[in-house]
């Protein structure tokens, strides 16, 4: 039996769970006690970033942006392995909410992306900055999804990451679902005998450092209203690969039909097969230990046990709560909370950020510092005027996240204005998120003319009405109108997209 195949096994046997929950409800009680007695404050807001991408054949003529595993070079660079064998991520080191700090952000996170490329082109292979692959590898789009063997009652998806974490939550799912998960959207229905299907989608994830646990909430609450107006203006994975629709008889209708953001619903779809749903909005919370309580109810996931991976004595605030760690590692709300982590200003390797989720992958690195900035900018500036938007009630900024899914800028967005009245005018409501996101970045020192540099080129978006999303649909139905299969034009669009985000320094130079 294989190592890998062996610590799947054990994470899914009935012995591990009951050991596993004990301990993550231990170290939840001493993270309660540290974070109501202010040892996870922190002198200053702090920002970080995740970033997703996907490997794409670097090469000529129409084999440009067929999706290919990326070679092992890639992460000996500054990449970190995801769940695919084309999927990479590349983090930041946070810095201090300032100036200097978003500067340092906007370097890391270009240093950082071009390393990875360069390595990644030493293969003749392509990182594409994008929400969703949509030409599919050689061999086509379902075989690289459905392949898989079995190893000891194992199912081991053939272009997953062989990460024994990976398989194992796989397989916990599959065991709740018999063995095949339904994946459905307009235009496509399939039932895939992985979780793999998740690995389509790539986002980014902004970090916000909040200072004290006592204010936590109103942040958090206030982030949770931001989560449709914000999704509506970065949306950009309307299509699948085109050799995965079942059911399209008129195409030009599919392209009307389509959701804006099909990576929610192959995130939400490929894990939420327990009780209670694993990826959703999360609700309001009434204090800062609420964040533990939540982690500690959670449908278990594939557990692991520290000593399984690393035997040494632990020494570090990270390694007292390794399991509690790991279980909120599978607490996949899209807006949650890391406890712990690396800490910046006057913290000691404690901290509590937001992590805020639903925000895809951008065309450039441009892009991404800038939505980075819209986002903690915003949550930041909302607080500090004590904007009544958090008087939103939950269900109406769960309902207006969900049409920002489907409908993108035409999304029913809720919203309370500034001077606390009801509002579903969109050109109200992105007027204050862009007013309020530059009163976050001036209460945070970031100097005027950085502001603009980080929030023109999104700005502009809601300007021309067209976000990538939208750009991607109207390519497609305009080599529709030329006469185009759905293959030839969803294709020819994903190129053009790959060459402009390759030589155009952001999406407003495309409009």
């Amino acid at each position: 039996m294989s190592e890998v195949t062996d610590l799947v096994k054990r994470s899914l046997s009935e012995e591990t769970r009951p050991t596993f929950e004990s301990r993550v409800a231990e170290q939840a009680s001493a993270l309660r006690d540290a974070i109501a007695a202010g040892d996870l404050d922190n002198g200053e807001f702090a920002v970080g970033l995740e970033l997703e991408v996907y490997a794409v054949t670097r090469a000529d003529g129409n084999d440009w942006g067929a999706l290919t595993p990326l070679s092992d070079a890639v992460f000996d660079s500054v990449a970190n392995k995801e769940l695919g064998v084309h999927n990479a991520e590349i983090n930041t080191d946070p810095n201090v909410l300032d100036g200097d700090g978003l500067a340092a952000q906007a370097d890391s996170i270009a240093e950082r992306f071009e390393a990875a490329q360069q390595a990644a082109r030493d293969h003749c292979e392509e990182l594409v900055p994008d929400a969703m692959w949509t030409v599919p590898p050689t061999d086509g789009s379902e075989h690289y999804l459905c392949s898989h063997e079995r190893d000891q009652g194992v199912s081991i998806a053939e272009y997953m990451r062989p990460d024994p974490r990976y398989i194992a939550i796989d397989n916990e799912v599959l065991g709740l679902t018999g063995g095949g998960i339904d994946f459905s959207v307009p235009g496509a229905e399939h039932t895939f005998p992985s979780i793999l299907f998740e690995s389509l989608a790539t986002s980014i994830q902004p970090h916000l450092q909040i200072p004290s646990a006592e204010a936590f909430p109103v942040y958090y609450n206030t982030a949770i209203r931001t989560l449709g107006p914000v999704l509506a203006i970065a949306t950009n994975s309307p299509f699948l690969p085109p050799d995965l629709y079942t059911d399209v008889d008129d195409p030009q209708r599919l392209v009307d039909q389509t959701h804006h953001e099909l990576r929610i619903a192959a995130f939400e779809q490929s894990v939420n097969e327990s009780p209670s749903p694993k990826v959703r909005v999360p609700r309001d919370l009434d204090s800062a230990t609420e964040v533990v309580d939540r982690v500690v109810a959670d449908d278990c996931y594939a557990p692991f046990l520290r000593e399984w991976l690393d035997d040494s004595e632990r020494e570090t605030f990270a390694d007292d709560h390794w399991e509690f760690d790991y279980k909120r590692s599978t607490y996949w709300r899209w807006l949650r909370c890391v406890i712990g982590g690396d800490p910046v200003g006057t913290g000691d390797e404690r901290s509590l950020r937001i992590e805020y989720r639903p925000i895809p992958t951008q065309p450039t690195v441009r892009d991404v510092v800038g939505m980075q900035a819209l986002t903690v900018g915003l949550i930041r500036g909302l607080v500090a005027a004590d904007h009544p938007l958090r008087e939103l009630p939950w269900a109406d900024a769960e309902a207006s996240f969900y049409s920002a899914v489907e409908s993108g800028l035409d999304a029913d967005l809720a919203w309370v204005a500034a001077d606390g009245e009801r509002t579903d005018d969109a050109d109200v409501i992105y007027d204050e998120v862009f007013e309020y996101a530059r009163r976050g970045l001036r209460e945070s020192a970031v100097p005027a003319a950085d502001i603009e540099h980080y929030l023109a080129p999104i700005e502009a978006r809601w300007t021309a009405g067209t976000t990538p999303s939208t750009w991607k649909k109207a390519r497609v139905r305009d080599h529709l109108s030329d006469g185009d299969s759905l293959a030839e034009a969803i294709g020819t669009m994903q190129r053009a997209y790959i060459e402009q985000s390759r030589t155009l320094s952001s999406f407003a130079e495309w409009l």
